[in-house]
């Protein structure tokens, strides 16, 4: 009985080892540290085209109101931040029209466009000033004007 006794005290401590063994192992892989890398791509800004129509009826001294409109052919949506004046050009038959009379201050827009938008109205708009100078500005009768616009 005495052999009978000890094999299975011997057996309950193998079986407790065995036991303690895989819980260790168990526990250093649930504890366990390591290290690694990856790679991926972020997509990029898109870019908008803005579009500027102004009311009619621009005279020297006076002001005139512009709407906004945004076409957005990326795949995300953008952000209009400013939106500046870049420059003022003229159809061909009113080249001697002086430009730098015509100005408008920066817009400031909040708004998204979203992907695939095209001609999206922008809340904001803006105002194109006609400065009254002391020269003849009869050259810029009925011109057509193209406004330049950028945005951050």
């Amino acid at each position: 009985m005495k052999g009978f006794l000890t094999q299975k005290v011997l057996v309950v401590t193998v079986v407790v080892l065995v036991a303690l063994i895989a819980a260790s192992i168990g526990v250093a892989y649930w504890t366990g540290v390591g290290s690694g890398s990856a790679t991926g791509t972020v997509g990029t800004s898109g870019s908008l085209t803005l579009s500027g129509t102004v009311a009619p009826g621009l005279v020297p001294g006076g002001s005139e109101a512009v709407a906004f409109t945004a076409s957005n052919a990326g795949t995300s949506a953008v952000q209009v931040g400013t939106i500046h004046l870049a420059s003022v050009a003229v159809d061909a038959g009113h080249s001697a029209c002086l430009t730098a009379d015509l100005t408008m201050p920066d817009i400031t827009e909040t708004t998204s466009v979203a992907a695939g938008a095209t001609a999206f109205a922008l809340p904001t708009g803006g105002v194109l000033t006609y400065a009254n100078t002391a020269l003849n500005q009869d050259a810029c009768k009925s011109a057509t004007l193209t406004l330049t616009l950028t945005s951050t």
